[in-house]
């Protein structure tokens, strides 16, 4: 027995050791993604889509938080790729694991779904899970560097309105669109496929256009956000709103298109404010149309089994009983059927 109880420990442990190493190598990989679309922000280079939070995230609740140390471990492969390693590391790997971790406990504390069928799950992401626990990274790797001399007092609210911003985004952009990839894919009609090819035509034609335009014409992407959340829910507006942000925060490093002759600034306040324009409108209307989905069909179902009953009882038969019980035939309580 006692030799059994060590083997299942072993696995268990041994289980919880790759899933760590996986999601440490996934947050990598993500920070490294991230840091090709710098900004530079009062002398300090930040990212205005960090989607290393959102890899943590939606780890952390697909997973659980027995995968921290793969957070921590990833935060730490990022900083060493970019110089070297010290003292003050301990701190920034502390608050890029801490925050993640609080977002999965306040998303739980609420009773968050990973299917995100209500609009409480949305609104949750969004206050809790993004603007609420992203504090923490933001205030202590920004205070660490006012503290360390690296940045003056005077530029502090600056850089963490930037830093704050930038791991919200990955939040909002990122974690929902691998929550909803992390479960088992529903069937698709043809019918279906044929919009999703036009919307993709679409997409891949009208955002750049909206993008690459120094006419400032990056309101054009919001009707393919609607389009998507109204006929694919979240991940069709989640694609759509990450391949926008993305090019657009490309476009923005560069200084090109709608973000031509614009001073650094003025380039991450218009950057942010269409990255979480979108992105609250694809998480919330698509959270918005899913539950009203689900509303009909639990309306429908209810319909169906009250058109039974009445059935039944206009032909003078017993009703059916209620799905999950036993059927009125069974015997009773001494064993035998009733004469």
């Amino acid at each position: 027995m006692a030799g059994v109880l060590v083997t299942r420990q072993f696995r268990s442990l041994t289980e919880t050791a790759l899933a760590s190493l996986a999601v440490a190598a996934c947050y990598y990989a993500a920070g490294r993604l991230g840091l090709l679309g710098r900004l530079v922000v009062e002398s300090v280079v930040v990212t205005p889509i960090w989607p290393p939070t959102g890899v943590a995230v939606a780890a952390l609740l697909l997973l659980g938080a027995r995968v921290w140390p793969g957070l921590a471990l990833g935060s730490f492969l990022v900083i060493a790729s970019l110089t070297t390693p010290g003292p003050t590391t301990l701190v920034t790997v502390a608050s890029n694991t801490v925050a993640p971790l609080c977002s999965f406990l306040l998303l739980r504390r609420v009773g968050f779904r990973l299917d995100m069928a209500r609009l409480r799950d949305g609104v949750a992401l969004v206050f809790l899970g993004g603007f609420g626990a992203m504090l923490i990274s933001a205030t202590a790797g920004v205070g660490l560097q006012v503290a360390t001399g690296s940045l003056h007092r005077s530029e502090f609210w600056a850089v963490w309105l930037a830093w704050w911003v930038g791991d919200t985004m990955g939040v909002l952009l990122v974690a929902p669109l691998l929550l909803v990839l992390g479960r088992p894919a529903g069937r698709f009609r043809l019918e279906r496929w044929k919009e999703a090819a036009f919307l993709t035509l679409a997409t891949v034609v009208l955002v750049p256009l909206a993008v690459l335009s120094p006419m400032s014409v990056l309101f054009l992407v919001f009707p393919l956000l609607i389009w998507a959340a109204l006929r694919f829910q979240l991940v069709g507006s989640m694609l759509c709103a990450l391949f926008a942000s993305v090019l657009t925060t490309f476009e923005a490093t560069s200084g090109r298109g709608a973000f031509l002759h614009l001073s650094d600034v003025e380039i991450m306040v218009k950057l942010q404010a269409f990255n979480g324009s979108a992105a609250l409108t694809a998480l919330l209307l698509a959270a918005v149309i899913t539950e009203q989905r689900a509303t009909r069909r639990s309306v429908r179902r209810a319909c169906q089994e009250l058109a039974e009953v009445l059935e039944h009882l206009a032909a003078g038969d017993p009703p059916p009983d209620p799905p999950g019980t036993a059927g009125s035939g069974a015997a009773p309580r001494g064993g035998q059927r009733d004469p």
